[in-house]
């Protein structure tokens, strides 16, 4: 196998592996990673507004809200405006999420992190200047993407069509 079809395959592995895991995350808990994430932040953070969840999670307001009102319609989330400051929302847990949080596997970028930041400096730098020269490669640099791994769509802001050209099938 020539180096051009190992960095292939690498890719593809990565690309399957997010998908698998989001695929076994739904199957697990009807759930996807950014919503896991969500409402492992709220049980982290508390009382926190919308705009501090979307931060925590790198993630559009307007993503962060449309994925709250699908917990929302299961009975995971509920949101109050502040007291102190009507402008403010704030999320909180049901009981129901909490239960579904005790038996939720770990979303892959956190066991991805943990492995991450057991390498040395040189190491990560390495992996870090390795992976934005492919993104630029594939003139991928431009395409918005956030640190939650998952496949589909990413709904942070509107994408040029032309920049978000599938390299991989997902199967």
């Amino acid at each position: 196998m020539d180096r051009i079809d190992e960095v292939l395959v690498s890719l593809r592995r990565v690309i399957r592996a997010t998908d698998l895991h989001s695929k076994y995350l739904s199957k697990t808990t009807g759930l996807t990673a950014p919503q896991i994430l969500l409402l492992q932040a709220i049980r982290t953070r508390g009382q926190v507004t919308i705009g501090e969840l979307a931060n925590e999670v790198s993630l559009s307001q307007a993503t962060v809200t449309t994925i709250l009102d699908r917990l929302e319609k299961r009975g995971l989330v509920y949101r109050e405006r502040s007291e102190i400051d009507k402008r403010k929302v704030h999320a909180f847990l049901t009981e129901a999420a909490t239960d579904v949080l005790k038996g939720a596997p770990m979303p892959l970028q956190e066991h991805f992190a943990r492995r991450f930041s057991d390498l040395h400096d040189w190491e990560q730098t390495m992996i870090i200047s390795s992976l934005q020269r492919v993104a630029q490669m594939m003139d991928a640099q431009h395409i918005d993407a956030s640190p939650v791994l998952d496949i589909g769509t990413l709904d942070r802001h509107n994408i040029d069509a032309d920049k978000s050209t599938a390299f991989f099938e997902t199967e």
